[in-house]
């Protein structure tokens, strides 16, 4: 049931507003999908995102056992297609942001050479102005219980809102993930790194 929650959230990036997927990711990571269940379905309403048909399987798969209401699952707007993502994506921080070194450096200190760890990337997005950093990482296995304590690092690190993407290696990424890898440096490698992380 965690990895599907986790797919969920992973395809809602770029378009959940930050600050309510970390949170959501927060929850889903320390068992708190009771109060995920009655949230997300709300915000998804309430923000007028949309989701195609494999993502509104996801939500009932994920949900519904956890107390979600069907009602408000079903009223979820449907989409035919992931959208592109709204923003620009760079391998350097635009700003020097500082946070962004010290980041570097303790990412690669806590998940060189890990278990179940593959590469470990860095992008900086940027839309109207704004720069944020996304974290990607592949891992074969614990990837809500990974996306959970990459964010408590980054939090610990002064990004109140960190942008923590834990890739499974084996599917298709959405749009979103396939620019921020493209555009993404190598921090570092764990143990199962194959070198075939960024899209051709």
């Amino acid at each position: 049931m965690s990895d599907t929650i986790h797919e969920l959230l992973l395809r809602l990036a770029g378009r959940l507003p930050d600050d309510v997927l970390w949170r959501f990711r927060d929850w889903a990571a320390s068992d708190a999908v009771v109060v995920l269940a009655r949230a997300l379905p709300r915000t998804l309403l309430h923000d007028r995102i949309g989701l195609t048909d494999y993502e509104q399987q996801l939500l009932g798969d994920a949900l519904i056992p956890h107390g979600a209401d069907r009602g408000l699952i079903s009223s979820v707007r449907g989409l035919d297609e992931l959208p592109e993502p709204d923003y620009t994506f760079t391998p350097e921080s635009p700003n020097r942001v500082s946070m962004g070194d010290s980041a570097t450096v303790v990412l690669g200190a806590t998940l060189r050479g890990r278990p179940g760890v593959g590469e470990v990337r860095s992008a900086w997005r940027q839309r109207g102005g704004e720069s944020r950093r996304v974290i990607l990482v592949t891992a074969s296995s614990g990837h809500t219980r990974l996306t959970g304590e990459l964010q408590r690092v980054l939090r610990a690190l002064g990004d109140h809102d960190p942008c923590v993407e834990v890739l499974p290696g084996d599917e298709d990424l959405p749009p979103y993930h396939r620019a921020a890898l493209a555009a993404s440096e190598l921090v570092c490698t764990g143990a199962e790194a194959d070198g075939h992380l960024v899209p051709v």
